[in-house]
């Protein structure tokens, strides 16, 4: 897929941590994501154990924040479709 602009990754949460969107993993989690194979502290490349809130932020070329949506339930992500909605209008209007 080309796409016309860049999306970012965040290992390690460091962005997300600045922003206020990462929570640490209880005990108890974390002995249950061990059982099942999780390894964040691989995956996250520190042994923070945390996870970020899932979010979508869209940002100008000069690091204006357009949009946001964050959602501390991560069973809730933004549309995809919506995305583009609000690309569009950005640059239409």
């Amino acid at each position: 897929m080309n796409l016309t602009f860049r999306v970012i990754g965040d290992k390690g949460n460091e962005v997300a941590t600045r922003f206020g969107l990462v929570f640490t993993l209880p005990e108890d989690l974390k002995g249950l994501y061990s059982k099942f194979g999780i390894d964040l502290e691989r995956f996250n490349g520190n042994d923070s154990w945390t996870l970020p809130m899932p979010g979508r932020f869209i940002v100008d070329p000069n690091g204006t924040i357009l949009d946001a949506e964050v959602n501390p339930d991560y069973t809730k992500r933004p549309d995809p479709a919506e995305i583009i909605k609000i690309l569009k209008r950005r640059t239409d209007g």
